[in-house]
This record gives C-alpha cells, sequence and structure tokens, in this order.
C-alpha cells in the first residue's frame, strides 16, 4: 500500500515534475542515495515552473532552475506527503539502486577473487616457482570472461590449480590422458575440453612453465598438451577418405590399399596420422569434397580416383591430412557446395592448397540451377552475405543473380563420372 494520501500521489505524479523526479533520481543512485547537491533542469516550461514553485514554495521565473537536494528533501518532510526524498522516489517508481555501493561489491568480489587465486598457489606445491607469479598476473590482466560469475571463477581457478600441480608438482610425471585429468579436477570428462576457460587457463600455465609461446591453434595446443605428457583426444574426430593408395610395407598402408581395392571408404583419426606414412607418388591428383555422400557414391561406382571429404568445416584432422598429402607433391582439385559458407569453405582450401576449383564455376552453376528447376526440383533460397570466391569473380554475382543455393548432392552424377575417368573435368594444373 502506498503511504503517499492519494491526491498528494496524483499531483507529485503530474508532468510538471516528472523531469524532476528523473534527475533526482539518478542523482541519488550515484550518490550513495543520499539527499545532497543540487541539480539544475534547462528549458523549463510554464507548466514545470508552476509545479517547481508550488513544490519549493518560491517562485521560479527563469527558462533554468537550480534544485537543491537536501532543501527538497526537507520541504517533502514537512508537506502533505510526509515522506523523504528517497522515499517519495520509490513510492512513485522503482525501488532505489545504490550504484556506489553496488560498484564497491563488485570491486570487492573481483578482489576475493584473486586473493583467492593466490592463497591457492601458495598452499600448493607450485608456491615459489617463477612461472606461477607471471601465470597470476597474466590472469589478473586478462580478467574473467563476461558471463561468469565470481563464484564460478573461484571455482575454475582452484581446478586450473589443481590440474597444473598434478602436471608439474613434486607428484607429477607419467603420461595421463586429458579426459582423465579433466574428471580428476572437475568431475566432467570434458572439463578440459578445447575452448573451456579452464584449458585456457592451464595451457597459459604450461607454456610459461615450458617457456615456450602459448599456441593458437588447434595443433599447437596438442602439442603443449604432448609436452606436458598429456594425450588429447586423438581419435574422436575423423576424416573421411576413399581410394588413398600410400606407398610402404607398414600395415597402415597395407589396410589403406586394401580398403581402396575394395572400394571402402576409411575414416582416419589424428592418431592414425601420426603413425601412417602417407607418401603417393608425387603429382597424384586427390580430388576434396565437401560432403559424405559424394564418397558414398564414389564407393558405390567403384571409382578409382583418390578422394577427401573435409565433412562441411574442414576441421584440424582434415587439414592435418590434406597437409600431409600436400608434403609428398600431391595436387588437388576441390569441389563444394553452391551456398556462401560452401564459397568460404571452398576460398580456404583452395588458397591453402593451391587446389584447382573441379566445376566449381560460374558456368558450372547456372546450369546446375536450370537443369534443377527444369527438372521440378525445390529451389533452396540463397541465405546470408554474399562471399566472392577467389577463383571466379563472376560466381558470386551470378549466385546473388539467380538466389538459389546448390548442394553437392545437385553435381554428384557429373562429379562421380569425372572420379570414374569418364567426365570431361580437366585435370589440375599448376596451383592458383
Amino acid at each position: 500500500m502506498s503511504e503517499l494520501p492519494a491526491a498528494t500521489r496524483d499531483w507529485l505524479a503530474g508532468p510538471g515534475l516528472t523531469r524532476l523526479w528523473a534527475a533526482a533520481r539518478k542523482r541519488l543512485e550515484s550518490n550513495g542515495v543520499q539527499a545532497t547537491g543540487s541539480l539544475r533542469l534547462t528549458v523549463v516550461t510554464a507548466e514545470e515552473r508552476n509545479s517547481l514553485s508550488l513544490l519549493l514554495g518560491r517562485p521560479f521565473t527563469g527558462a533554468a532552475v537550480t534544485v537543491r537536494l537536501d532543501a527538497l528533501d526537507a520541504r517533502l518532510r514537512a508537506s502533505a506527503a510526509g515522506l523523504g526524498l528517497r522515499e517519495v522516489l520509490e513510492e512513485l517508481g522503482q525501488p532505489l539502486t545504490d550504484r556506489r555501493a553496488v560498484r564497491a561489491g563488485i570491486a570487492a568480489q573481483r578482489e576475493h577473487v584473486w586473493s583467492s587465486l593466490a592463497s591457492a598457489l601458495d598452499a600448493s606445491p607450485l608456491a615459489g616457482q617463477d612461472w606461477t607469479a607471471q601465470w597470476y598476473d597474466l590472469l589478473r590482466r586478462t580478467g574473467i570472461p563476461r558471463g561468469v560469475t565470481p563464484e564460478t571463477a573461484v571455482r575454475t581457478l582452484h581446478q586450473a590449480v589443481h590440474v597444473l600441480t598434478a602436471l608439474l608438482g613434486p607428484e607429477g610425471g607419467g603420461t595421463r590422458g586429458r579426459g582423465e585429468l579433466a574428471v580428476m579436477a572437475t568431475g566432467s570428462a570434458h572439463g578440459l575440453d578445447d575452448g573451456t576457460w579452464l584449458a585456457r587457463l592451464v595451457q597459459r600455465g604450461l607454456a610459461l612453465a615450458h617457456r615456450t609461446e602459448f599456441p593458437d591453434d588447434a595443433p599447437g595446443r596438442r602439442a603443449l598438451w604432448r609436452l606436458s605428457s598429456v594425450t588429447p583426444d586423438e581419435v574422436s574426430s575423423t576424416v573421411l577418405t576413399y581410394g588413398l593408395r600410400p606407398l610402404g610395407g607398414g600395415w597402415q598402408e597395407q589396410a589403406l590399399r586394401q580398403r581402396a581395392d575394395q572400394h571402402a571408404e576409411a575414416h582416419l583419426t589424428s592418431r592414425d596420422l601420426h603413425g601412417l606414412r602417407l607418401r603417393l607418388p608425387a603429382g597424384t591428383v586427390i580430388h576434396i569434397c565437401e560432403n559424405p555422400r559424394v564418397v558414398e557414391a564414389a564407393a558405390d561406382a567403384a571409382c578409382v580416383g583418390p578422394l577427401v571429404c573435409t565433412s562441411g568445416s574442414a576441421a584440424t584432422v582434415v587439414l592435418t591430412l590434406l597437409d600431409a598429402l600436400a608434403a609428398t607433391g600431391c595436387r588437388f582439385a576441390y569441389h563444394g557446395d553452391f551456398d556462401w559458407p560452401g564459397i568460404a569453405l571452398a576460398n580456404r582450401i583452395i588458397r591453402r592448397y593451391g587446389a584447382r576449383p573441379w566445376r566449381m564455376g560460374a558456368e558450372d552453376y547456372e546450369l546446375l540451377a536450370a537443369r534443377s528447376q527444369a527438372e521440378g526440383i525445390p529451389q533452396l533460397p540463397l541465405d546470408g552475405r554474399p562471399v566472392g570466391a577467389a577463383w571466379d569473380p563472376g560466381l558470386a554475382p551470378a549466385m546473388t543473380a539467380l538466389g538459389v543455393a546448390l548442394h553437392e548432392e545437385a553435381t554428384l552424377g557429373l562429379l562421380v563420372d569425372d572420379l570414374s575417368g569418364q567426365g570431361q573435368a580437366a585435370p589440375p594444373g599448376p596451383p592458383l
């Protein structure tokens, strides 16, 4: 229930005092909710001057009015309102927020986070090591990620100290799995997954302890884990291949050749690539596709040409394989989806490996679009921001003009013909 008499409340809430209450609310919230200091209203209307004169008991005639908040507070208490300025503001609107106290509370919580980290380090076997002071200073300068509460920050920083102690403390040593470490520190096997704040905290510490640069890519981060005798997960991410026939007598090379002879695809993990000697005859043409359906169709048609699939985004394991093939002198031809993400991925692959576009020109797109329309295939709208194709300046305008997205399945028959040696697509030439 309101403590203001109804008539008084209605008058105080009138338009002539609206700006006064807004300015007073802002001032009190910024100065500890104290009715001190003054505020100034400019370009005051006749209605506002009349209301202010009645409220404060003195006439105002100019275009600007200065109001002392202590005088306003006293006037309200002596009036029919019978309440101070703070109480009146809260009767007319929302409760006031002491922003000064809020800022002080946030600062105290932040300081608690860092003092808690300092205490955890001092109490750990890592205390006194040169790199720990550097790590602490670096983390404090970097700050807590947005959205992380102080409670979560304290817990995560303590978990990081726990993991670093396990790896670098006197009881450390021996090879551990990253998932094993994550369970030990967080209870979850994914607690140290790439991209988590905990993983970044630990990796910062490891880089400082080993006096090496903090890695900025996934292969570098895996190398840092291995430097610390931690084995990252190298089996869950795979690259889909078909028709690879590497030279060599090792069981892995023989297994790939046997799968190629049986027209069977092969999924290779990062772990496979560490032990595999991917040596192909120099100049071997490797076709690259974006969608697994192309590999499936090539296997069904018993194609003989080697094929690597990016499976959409070209994860690190895909690039690792392509890097290894490029190092042996292989050449590449690339095909992907005719949509903007597909063009962006094609740009990455073509630039990185000097690949030749494989049925990826403006003419190819226009022919496929016309054919799909003639066959009554529903047209998929082309959404998103246009991306220029590095290999064909006319492709993006053609796609924009028609506004149709075409996935690789629309080109499937032509791609399979090429891989079977029946198509007319030119083999890759010199790098772009």
